[in-house]
């Protein structure tokens, strides 16, 4: 029996927790809902609130559990529906989406906001199923074979930066394009497809795991996740300098998607790409997926400015970005981290099958999803994808394929880097004030010869008024997520 002053503690405790989530203190207001719980666990409400403050820092496996455990408590607790609704669809299972949203329509007929809900999610998996049943034979083809770039006229009032027919990148195109982008404009489409029918053949030929050589005079520069905050990226080259022969650079994979600029960042970090293929490199992210492309605000974006034939072109090239690079034969960076099974070697990655859409479980979903925790062993991801992994299970796999640290992005962090595991997992973010809200630094690592990290961390800098997921999709808005 649970005490009458433990019950008070627990609504006190709820209600600073309350506080902290109108503060956008996500992360703070996480402690203060557990605390609640832990003193009253009887409770759906503390449940349904500590979900959405899941849902507000990305950790939907941790939102879905909350929303299961207050269905278990009081099965006509509305909200938990929705919660659980909207964590499903963030990872792109909108069939059960459909079915909570369902759910709460069935049991609130008049209520607006649940019958939107639930016709948006239904349009959704309509469209899927649609999809599916219609491309199974034009998956076997390029979507550039539809595209008829030869007789593409470029207009007479066009005035941007131009490529000559071999689509070739120079230095005097990149600093045109940089400039065009920063002003806000738009890249013409025939040199749009230029270029990314260019970096897919690269892309294509290259292996799962690349291998990256520093050169003892140069430094080497690592940056995580952009998330379409073009702004910011063009900072990061101010603090930096621009990728070059003598400033090479890799972005660790989320390069679109939540910010609204993330055309202008994905054409740049590819202009980069064909114009210092051999100093420049790129890694997939969870985000250069087709689900989060779509839910996110990329897909919508690229409509938005050229096409949805584009739109499709960047899915084929996402599916063909390497997975991992190892620098120096001494540093392993991926995006998300590492496995649920132990044993696996290099050499497994470098030839691995990777031209597809992530799947849910296996060694591709946990190079792009997983996440570091501070306890030994492994756990269910907080994220409902993936796995985390212990200080023990990156320390055996660095041992293993005689490695001395591990460099991932993918999270969030406040001074935009953090060390862990005992120095052998490194975290790098390089959107700072991450969806505008947030209020984090970003960061990124150079490095020498000797592999020793050094940190640069900075605040961002304003864009223009575009706000972001400007472009994303319709029930992330009515949910808000923005």
């Amino acid at each position: 029996m649970v005490s009458l002053t433990l019950v008070e503690e627990a609504e006190q405790d709820k209600n600073t927790a309350n506080q902290f989530f109108k503060e956008k203190k996500y992360l703070v207001a996480i402690e203060w809902y557990t605390k609640a719980i832990d003193k009253n666990p009887n409770i759906p409400a503390y449940y349904g609130n500590r979900s959405f403050a899941y849902l507000r820092t990305e950790c939907f496996g941790y939102a879905i559990t909350d929303a299961d455990k207050a269905v278990e408590l009081d099965r006509t607790y509305l909200k938990a529906y929705y919660r659980r609704a909207e964590a499903n669809m963030a990872l792109g299972r909108y069939k059960k989406s459909l079915a909570d949203y369902d759910t709460v329509r069935r049991a609130r007929p008049k209520d607006n906001d649940a019958r939107m809900k639930f016709k948006e999610c239904d349009k959704i998996v309509k469209r899927l199923a649609f999809e599916k049943a219609i491309n199974v034979e034009s998956l076997k083809k390029s979507v550039i074979e539809s595209v008829d770039m030869e007789n593409m006229v470029v207009e007479d009032s066009y005035s941007g930066p131009k490529l000559g027919d071999d689509y070739k990148v120079t230095v005097q195109f990149m600093e045109q394009l940089v400039a065009w982008f920063r002003d806000q404009k738009i890249l013409h489409r025939k040199y749009a497809y230029g270029m990314l029918v260019t970096i897919k053949k690269y892309f294509e030929e290259q292996p799962s795991l690349v291998h990256i050589t520093i050169p003892s005079c140069n430094k080497f520069t690592v940056c995580g996740d952009i998330h379409g905050q073009f702004y910011d990226l063009l900072n990061i080259f101010e603090i930096n300098g621009l990728p070059s022969e003598t400033n090479p650079y890799l972005f660790n994979g989320d390069f679109v998607d939540r910010g609204s600029f993330s055309v202008e960042v994905i054409f740049t970090l590819f202009g980069f790409k064909l114009l210092y293929p051999d100093h420049m490199f790129m890694a997939r992210g969870n985000h250069e997926s087709i689900n989060m492309n779509q839910m996110y605000g990329f897909d919508g974006e690229v409509k938005e400015k050229y096409s949805k034939n584009m739109s499709d072109f960047f899915t084929e090239i996402f599916n063909w970005l390497p997975l991992c690079h190892v620098i120096n034969n001494g540093v392993f960076v991926t995006h998300g981290g590492l496995f649920q099974e132990d044993g696996i070697k290099i050499e497994d990655i470098e030839n691995f099958e990777r031209n597809r859409q992530p799947p849910e479980s296996g060694v591709m979903c946990d190079l792009l999803w997983s996440d570091p925790q501070s306890f030994t062993g492994r756990s269910a991801s907080k994220r409902g994808v993936g796995v985390q992994f212990g200080p023990d299970v990156t320390s055996a796999f660095l041992d293993r394929n005689r490695l001395k640290y591990v460099i991932r992005s993918h999270e969030v962090k406040d001074e935009g880097y953090e060390v862990s595991h005992d120095g052998k997992c490194i975290t790098v973010f390089s959107a700072p004030n991450y969806c505008d809200q947030m209020g984090n630094k970003g960061a990124f690592i150079t490095l020498k010869e000797d592999l020793v990290p050094k940190f640069t961390t900075f605040e961002s800098v304003p864009h223009p008024d575009v706000k972001p997921m400007a472009y994303a999709n319709n029930l992330l808005k009515m949910s808000g997520f923005m």
